[in-house]
């Protein structure tokens, strides 16, 4: 194994799309995940635990608060992030042709579409938003340390992804996979949120909307004991305020 050749365009690409999908604590040489992408492209398991680790250095939404990752990082390492942080699209999908290519097993968490019923066209679209999807939940879920960042439940069967500016509202480009354009949410609160009940402000305090009635027994175990306390923030890919913004005035109903 050629240890010292130079990180390909490609692999870069594959490691900063494992980045996203690792949780923090995770990023070791012994992760199964970073095991087989090390040995896919013949590369020391722990020359990928690095590549993952400086990638921290190009991550906006890990160095707004004075985190730095490491400072090994190469010309080619912050092109391919400023190039994928402005459009999640392009990343999410040439990446899962690049894992497909090397044999790597693609976790696809949304539910499968019947291509069957589908031609041309619309079997791509169907394949784009499942890999999209896929890729934004397994990076929410990351980021958020598999917990809801309202309640701490940490049951992936009851979490949800869920958009601050709705799937059917964004771009393709840099909004429907941008995790920065997501939240971490138990299925009650996340129902809540899409129907404008709860939001967020862009200091991260959570608002109940006035439409919810207080006169009920569930009032305030589920919704009143967490108005105005602070959501658990994630460990990277902090929600973009433009976003929470959005939210505020298109979504809620105060």
């Amino acid at each position: 194994m050629n240890t010292q050749r130079n990180w390909t365009r490609e692999e870069i690409m594959l490691a900063f799309e494992l980045y996203c999908t690792i949780p923090s604590g995770q990023v070791t040489a012994k992760n199964p995940l970073i095991k087989s992408l090390a040995d896919s492209i013949r590369r020391t398991h722990n020359s990928v635990k690095l590549k993952l680790q400086n990638f921290k250095s190009y991550d906006p939404s890990y160095t707004t608060d004075g985190r730095i990752g490491l400072s090994h990082g190469s010309k080619l390492d912050k092109e391919v992030c400023d190039e994928f942080l402005n459009n999640w699209d392009a990343l999410v999908y040439k990446t899962s042709e690049l894992k497909r290519q090397l044999g790597l097993q693609e976790d696809m968490s949304a539910p499968e579409a019947a291509n069957e019923f589908f031609i041309g066209k619309e079997v791509e679209s169907i394949a784009r938003r499942r890999i999209g999807q896929s890729f934004f939940r397994r990076t929410l879920l990351a980021s958020f340390d598999n917990k809801c960042c309202i309640t701490g439940i940490n049951s992936p069967l009851l979490l949800r992804a869920s958009h601050i500016k709705p799937w059917s509202q964004s771009n393709d480009i840099n909004e429907k996979t941008n995790p920065q354009n997501g939240i971490l949410l138990n299925a009650l609160h996340d129902e809540a949120f899409d129907k404008g009940l709860i939001t967020i402000t862009p200091k991260y305090l959570l608002i109940i909307s006035t439409q919810l009635s207080p006169d009920t027994d569930w009032y305030f175990d589920f919704f009143s004991r967490y108005n105005g306390t602070e959501i658990q923030k994630p460990n990277k890919f902090l929600p973009a305020k433009n976003f929470i913004e959005y939210h505020n005035d298109m979504i809620f109903k105060g």
